[in-house]
């Protein structure tokens, strides 16, 4: 089963990564053009096209593309003529830190949150939770940064508007800068996390053994901590790897309203500027970082699994 996903995984990756070729040549613009500027005599934009390697057909270039992939090289930026690799992987420091800083804000509550709402299913706080996560859940990120900024920001004073991360700067200023892009990561998150708790454990509920358990006087608090939630864990490990592969890969929203020097941030900057290399360099690697962490956490569910502990 391991060995099969593994495969999945890297037939899903060669996939991507051929979509994100065919993408990129698919965009407007000459990047010979953006470089040098629309006063450039057609000798210096045909040398500079040959310069950049786009004077070759586009299935040699996706060849040449692959093999270097297969050693480790994402190859080098039009823009500022270096390698691709320490610019992404700055970058997607930054952006895991970040999401980090985001699970830690929406996986407790969101989960506490699911757990009671199921405890106490049908009640006030339930119903209440249950509509607050819909109206949170339908709500832009972009509109939620907004408003964030406009309450912390603006009216309070208390997080700056703009991320600043520099290199070297202590945990403190990190966590103070990344706070509210973090925030709006976490409430977008949460409702979804609270919804699939929820579900999840209600759909345990249903049977035989939570009902010979009621039967034999066990409280419905006592049925979900004690015995349903380590039968849902395996659901609830791909519903968190899930969202944080969302934190990783999906941040170019949140990344740009508040200019936070992340992966997501960089693909936009590099799309704006026609740099192909760190356009499928950023994107290659967000997509990366979601096909895996997808796999280790199907295998995580499946070891995780009551039938698994017990056979092995």
């Amino acid at each position: 089963m391991i060995v099969r996903r593994i495969i999945f995984g890297a037939l899903t990756l060669l996939l991507v990564a051929t979509i994100i070729f065919v993408a990129t040549e698919l965009l407007p613009g000459d990047a010979a053009l953006h470089i040098l500027g629309r006063d450039a005599t057609a000798e210096n934009l045909a040398a500079m096209r040959e310069r950049l390697g786009l004077g070759q057909p586009s299935y040699l270039r996706y060849l040449d593309w692959l093999g270097h992939l297969v050693i480790g090289d994402l190859g080098t930026s039009f823009g500022t003529n270096m390698p691709v690799a320490p610019l992404v992987a700055d970058r997607l420091w930054n952006t895991m830190r970040l999401a980090a800083f985001a699970a830690l804000l929406c996986m407790p509550l969101g989960f506490l949150l699911g757990v009671r709402s199921a405890i106490h299913a049908g009640s006030v706080f339930d119903r209440s939770t249950g509509i607050v996560a819909l109206v949170v859940a339908s709500l832009p990120e972009f509109f939620l940064g907004l408003s964030l900024v406009f309450l912390f920001a603006v009216q309070l004073g208390l997080f700056p508007a703009i991320a600043v991360v520099r290199p070297g700067q202590d945990a403190v200023a990190f966590l103070r800068s990344a706070f509210l892009p973090a925030l709006t990561l976490a409430l977008s998150m949460i409702p979804h996390l609270v919804r699939m708790t929820r579900a999840a454990i209600m759909a345990e509920l249903t049977s035989s053994y939570v009902e010979t358990s009621v039967l034999k006087g066990v409280s419905r608090s006592a049925i979900i901590w004690g015995h349903v939630l380590p039968n849902v864990l395996g659901s609830l490990i791909s519903t968190s790897a899930l969202i944080l592969a969302y934190l990783i890969a999906g941040v170019v929203v949140v990344e740009t309203a508040f200019a936070f020097p992340g992966i997501g941030r960089l693909m936009v900057d590099a799309v704006a500027n026609k740099d192909m290399p760190l356009i499928q360099a950023s994107a290659l690697v967000m997509s990366a970082v979601y096909v895996v962490t997808n796999l280790l956490a199907d295998l995580f569910a499946v070891l995780a699994s009551p039938r698994i502990a017990e056979a092995r």
